[in-house]
């Protein structure tokens, strides 16, 4: 009998001809099995391969309670008549329980449908890609990429070969800041490609994960450059001065006249300056702007942390002329080079943030933040199986040991979920990019460039001021180098942040009020009681979620490296990557518990093994 042949890509990524008989083989499930898939993967052969395999198991055993509860038993026969068990020749009950588990968790993991990836367009729309991420790649001009070069990245991109990364054509020494990374599988929770334009509800997320960034000609994106622009204003003004900075009340003012600010307003709609760069997240708009994670001083064991940080001289600033930023683009070293504050601070100002987070570890201010919350004698989660036991603590299961190593690994496993979102979907363009498009249009260069911002930015005070103090229109950097070399959307700060809150809320009471709160003076010299009407509402759950956008924010908006919707985004997308770990590692625990607690949207996410 002739055999039906259909187009697929291997494991290698080499396109071939496989038949029918081949098709139940886990190496030959087709393009065809799940073609929401090929959308998503945009020529990541190892991506389809995961999304395809979600789609191939529907017609076999979808393990429910019961498996789930034979993976927990001691029962040597393991799974029998539940439609998964050990290999026969695993006779040890712990070995084959543990096989039980692994394979349970792997098998739900694929069930799950792997949604639309949607980008903004804009690498189609614009044929010169002056919308497209293409920091690094040799440069034509500013805001012009070479398109030869342009393709030789899009090509590795497309194949995911190792050998093709390294014929990308760059303009410079720079490197690109590890694309293969967005191409690593993790071994807990949902894959990167099963998180995109759409809810996540088989991770408790009823909201949209990750949808398209604003285009470059929308209102939403002419919005955030100039959001970008007063940041960049007001680097060096304590945040504890905003209610009374002349420049912090022209923000507000131009901010409140914007429909697409996507930023907290007051209860008359207006934003003002105590609400400047904040985000909207339950808890956030209350107590001072930073979080009282940030600066509660701390022990890291006998180690004392005061949480004064060394940061950056005021008032100096790159990449606001066409040489340097154009020397940036193509990756080559300007020789500057950022001028240290010799004085310890605590973090009170834009700067300050910027720099902290300039050279932090990813997950250091929620490991940070996990000390300070035992120094502040925060309780456990209710659901904690050892809340109430008489004769046992956790250690290595909920107790100290897991809540500090949980924060770290669960960073690892964001962080590549958001790389396969940066590099291979979406490749956004930085807000220096921006910048210079709007720079190239003002001093009537734009008829070089098919892509043209919305008219609400070319406008725009922020835009005029940042002229005036710094003779031309590019968005000033806090950076020598400006941006990292990798897309920018969503953000690695963020998706990190979103995940690490998440596990600390998982491990916390977030409803625990924090006592004898503190405000870091203007100068960053000291901290002293707050004394705010709202001292007392302070909630550990707020601080968290402040504590993210200050940290995200922080990196990306004060220095001018990322726009709001990055962090926003990743924010969500980190809480959706963390919870599918919980979910996968609640079968691991001996122990039964039931753990609920509030996520980013006000709502309750419960994780159990019960």
């Amino acid at each position: 009998m002739k055999n039906d042949t259909k187009r697929c890509l291997d494991r290698s990524g080499q396109d071939r001809e496989i038949t029918t008989d081949e098709k139940n083989t886990v190496a030959g499930v087709t393009e065809t099995a799940n073609p929401s898939a090929n959308n998503a993967a945009k020529g990541s052969s190892r991506r389809k391969f995961l999304g395809q395999v979600g789609a191939a198991l529907t017609g076999g055993v979808v393990l429910g309670k019961a498996a789930l509860a034979s993976a927990q038993s001691n029962n040597p026969a393991l799974g029998d008549g539940n439609g998964i068990s050990a290999p026969r020749r695993v006779t040890d009950p712990r070995v084959g329980r543990s096989f039980v588990i692994r394979a349970t968790t792997a098998t739900k993991e694929a069930l799950i449908p792997v949604p639309p990836h949607t980008t903004n367009g804009d690498e189609e729309r614009y044929h010169d890609k002056s919308g497209t991420y293409s920091k690094a790649i040799l440069q034509d001009g500013i805001g012009l990429v070479n398109l030869n070069a342009f393709q030789s990245f899009k090509r590795a991109l497309n194949s995911g070969n190792p050998a093709d990364f390294e014929h990308i054509i760059l303009g410079g020494p720079r490197t690109l800041n590890g694309p293969q990374g967005g191409l690593a599988f993790g071994l807990e929770g949902s894959d990167a490609v099963q998180f995109g334009n759409a809810p996540s509800p088989n991770n408790q997320e009823n909201v949209v994960i990750v949808p398209p960034a604003p285009a470059l000609a929308s209102a939403a994106y002419g919005t955030e450059l100039v959001e970008l622009y007063w940041a960049s204003l007001l680097r060096d003004v304590a945040f504890t001065d905003y209610v009374s900075n002349q420049t912090a009340a022209q923000a507000a003012q131009e901010l409140s006249g914007m429909p697409s600010y996507a930023g907290p307003r007051d209860s008359h709609g207006r934003v003002t300056p105590a609400l400047l760069f904040r985000g909207g997240y339950p808890g956030e708009t209350i107590g001072p702007y930073i979080s009282q994670l940030c600066v509660v001083p701390s022990f890291f064991g006998a180690q004392q942390m005061d949480q004064q940080m060394f940061t950056y001289a005021a008032g100096i600033d790159y990449m606001t002329d066409p040489t340097t930023f154009q020397q940036v683009q193509n990756g080559i070293d300007t020789g500057l080079r950022n001028q240290l504050d010799p004085q310890a601070r605590y973090l009170h100002d834009g700067r300050g943030l910027g720099a902290y987070t300039h050279v932090d570890v990813l997950y250091q201010a929620y490991f940070t933040a996990y000390l300070v919350l035992n120094t502040l004698r925060v309780p456990v989660n209710p659901g904690n199986p050892y809340v109430g036991s008489r004769t046992q603590n956790g250690f290595g299961t909920f107790g100290q040991p897991d809540f500090a190593a949980t924060v770290a690994a669960v960073a690892g496993f964001a962080l590549n979920s958001v790389w396969y979102q940066k590099w291979y979907i979406h490749l956004r363009h930085r807000p220096e990019s921006g910048g210079a498009i709007v720079r190239q249009i003002l001093t009537g260069h734009g008829g070089t460039l098919g892509g043209h911002p919305n008219s609400n930015v070319l406008n725009s005070t922020a835009v005029q001021m940042s002229f005036t103090r710094y003779g031309d229109y590019f968005l000033s950097q806090a950076f020598p180098e400006g941006s990292p070399t990798h897309p920018a959307y969503p953000t690695g700060h963020g998706v990190v942040a979103g995940a690490c809150i998440t596990i600390l809320k998982f491990f916390f009471d977030g409803n625990f009020v924090i006592p004898n709160p503190v405000v870091p003076s203007s100068d960053g010299l000291s901290i002293g009681p707050y004394t705010g009407g709202d001292a007392g509402q302070i909630t550990v759950n707020g601080e968290l979620n402040k504590l993210a956008h200050n940290v995200s924010f922080g990196h990306g908006i004060y220095p001018g490296i990322h726009w709001r919707s990055d962090t926003d985004s990743s924010i969500q997308l980190g809480e959706a990557v963390a919870i599918s770990i919980l979910q996968d590692r609640a079968l691991t625990y001996n122990e039964r518990f039931t753990v609920s607690f509030t996520k980013i949207d006000g709502t309750t996410a419960t994780i159990s093994n019960q």
